[in-house]
């Protein structure tokens, strides 16, 4: 994450929300993480301004749905143990922007060749999932705007999921159909991982353009340890016209996906 925000006046957060009742269910718990890039040029690696930089204040999308999740559940008094974690920056270039061609070391000391300044997402997402084995989770659930690739492949009507968790993916999968904040899921064979690899460090972060949103999940998967689910909104976070009861602009995808699962587990 540090890396990412070198091109910045502003500092980075990492911000954690908890919400621990009293009368918890379970004594495991569950770990949202969203990605918050607030603003993203792309950085060095600079996006094309037309139907792509101009929307790029939508790149916190997966951040915005982890904080309402945890709000709703709040005010809902979910007897559940949540916690949220978003790393956020905005991602610019400037003379001290991180290049292509730099090696990174990441928070659990993974070293990253940086092919593009631009797969930003990954690298800061990759941190909070690190960061999340602290507390041990029964699962966590990251959700980003994270490749332009899950959009190709379900356009503005789903977003893209994958996992290693065949029961929680079925039951987030269920809980999309019933909000109509629907997912397709892709696998995660071990054949997408082979383009992460680096003559120089652990793993670049960028992989090639076949398969992207697999790959970014694989190379999210390097991170985890625990049950563990990917959602790639990238094509479901913002629209650009107003479509039934969806305004257009940010629509708040997730929030409600996620809101239902959670729910689902407080009466299991």
């Amino acid at each position: 994450m540090l890396a990412v925000n070198k091109g910045s006046i502003d500092p980075p957060t990492f911000n954690i929300l908890e919400w621990k009742p009293e009368n918890i269910t379970s004594s495991q718990t569950i770990v949202l993480v969203g990605k918050g890039i607030v603003y993203d040029t792309g950085g060095l690696s600079l996006k094309p301004t037309p139907n792509s930089m101009d929307y790029m204040k939508a790149d916190m999308g997966g951040a915005a749905a982890v904080v309402s999740a945890i709000y709703a559940a709040a005010l809902n008094k979910l007897p559940i143990h949540i916690v949220g974690l978003v790393p956020a920056t905005d991602n610019r270039p400037d003379g001290n922007a991180y290049v292509p061609g730099d090696i990174i070391t990441m928070f659990d000391g993974t070293t990253v060749e940086i092919k593009n300044t631009d797969a930003e997402g990954r690298l800061i997402l990759a941190d909070a999932l690190s960061y999340a084995k602290k507390y041990n989770p029964q699962l966590v659930i990251d959700c980003a705007t994270l490749t332009g690739a899950a959009d190709i492949v379900a356009g503005p009507h789903a977003a893209v999921v994958m996992g290693n968790s065949e029961q929680h993916l079925s039951a987030l999968k269920e809980a999309g159909l019933k909000t109509f904040e629907r997912l397709i899921e892709v696998p995660l064979w071990e054949e997408y991982a082979a383009p992460l690899k680096s003559p120089i460090a652990d793993l670049n972060n960028l992989g090639t353009r076949e398969g992207q949103s697999t790959i970014a999940g694989k190379f999210l998967e390097h991170f985890t340890s625990y049950n563990w689910i990917h959602v790639d909104m990238a094509g479901t976070a913002f629209r650009k016209e107003k479509d039934a009861y969806r305004p257009s602009g940010g629509t708040g995808y997730g929030t409600r996906l996620l809101y239902n699962y959670l729910k689902t587990l407080t009466i299991q």
